[in-house]
């Protein structure tokens, strides 16, 4: 196989510079369930991937350096049934979660969308294809 066979992306690590509360937001506003929980690394399940969190810094294999606060790093996609897209939104906003945009259409791609941030600034996107 080759780079052009990977059919697969299973495992998304996120650098943290707040882990405990990154920690908290996706056990407990996400309820993302945990498979590994360690001082310096907490593995979630979410579907048939993994989704990890540990301290952003040097480490074994490099260096991450620095992230100017407010940066996002990714932006997280999560794909729910379209009737989910409020639901979602109400948890969030129940949950005291800033949105950057509510519950919108893209019909340019078949999507609703709603926009908010994790701890860390990540953009996170919950969306449903129409």
């Amino acid at each position: 196989m080759t780079l052009g066979g990977i059919g697969n992306l299973d495992h998304t690590v996120l650098l943290c510079r707040k882990l405990p509360e990154t920690r908290a937001f996706y056990r407990d506003v996400m309820r993302f369930p945990i498979v590994t929980d360690r001082e310096s690394w907490v593995s979630f399940r979410v579907g048939a991937a993994l989704l990890s969190l540990r301290p952003r810094g040097t480490w074994s294999v490099c260096d991450d350096g620095a992230l100017d606060p407010g940066s996002a790093a990714v932006q997280l996609a999560f794909r729910v049934a379209p009737p989910a897209v409020e639901a979602c939104h109400a948890e969030l906003i129940a949950a005291g979660v800033p949105i950057l945009r509510g519950p919108t259409d893209l019909p340019q791609w078949g999507h609703r969308t709603l926009f908010f941030r994790d701890p860390e600034d990540n953009i996170l996107e919950i969306y449903a294809e129409y």
